[in-house]
């Protein structure tokens, strides 16, 4: 019927097409860590990089499988309630599958210290100083309520650097339209077994894994 449907004309193709690539689509699959999951200690315990890893990231990437398997259900019966109902399904699992899997590469058992080249030049610029950036984006992590992550992220329409927090799994390029450079989870799974409530002390830690390199990277992505 997809088929069909996108023959209509110009612009039915256009809504259709990425349609069918879900009904066509691979199942989503964890991604494996590039270190083990000892390696960030002391920083991050090898006991709390399991369980997130391999617990809560396996997760929301099984019960995204399964909501887009509803969803091509709902879409090939052309049942637009099912389809509105399983969004919020769909951006939440979505959300942490895309979420973790840039985390996992923003830290490295080589990591810390202070990026290099043109990132640093334009943390420079955007926010003054590297402390003055580092002191934002902590305090803007602290500040979620609840659980969500806080956002490096880069605003390719402005061609500036920019914080922003985001609540649940809420993806930041999904969401803001900010390109994700440097993601910080602090959802409660992330670190209450090292650190228990104490939310700052984590956030501290944090910086000495920062994978730098990587950060990098998406930025020279993100500006092209």
């Amino acid at each position: 019927m997809l088929c069909r449907l996108a023959s209509a004309g110009r612009s039915s193709a256009k809504l259709i097409a990425p349609l069918g690539c879900l009904v066509s689509r691979q199942k989503h699959t964890l991604p494996d860590l590039p270190y083990d999951y000892g390696a960030l200690e002391p920083h991050i315990n090898a006991e709390i990089m399991q369980l997130h890893h391999s617990k809560h990231h396996a997760t929301y990437v099984n019960n995204l499988n399964v909501t887009e398997e509803k969803y091509k259900e709902a879409l090939a019966k052309g049942d637009v309630t099912a389809q509105v109902s399983l969004q919020p399904a769909l951006k939440f699992n979505g959300g942490g599958h895309i979420n973790h899997t840039i985390f996992w590469t923003n830290l490295s058992p080589n990591g810390g210290g202070e990026p290099k080249g043109e990132l640093m030049e334009a943390i420079k610029r955007d926010f003054g100083s590297f402390a003055n950036f580092k002191e934002k984006l902590t305090a803007v992590s602290v500040g979620v309520q609840g659980s969500g992550w806080g956002w490096l992220g880069y605003n390719k329409e402005q061609g500036r650097l920019q914080i922003a927090a985001c609540a649940n799994q809420d993806p930041l390029q999904g969401t803001t339209g900010l390109i994700p450079l440097l993601g910080i989870d602090v959802w409660e799974h992330a670190y209450y077994l090292q650190y228990k409530n104490v939310r700052p002390d984590y956030l501290k830690a944090i910086w000495n894994v920062i994978n730098w390199e990587n950060v990098s990277s998406r930025y020279a992505t993100g500006k092209k």
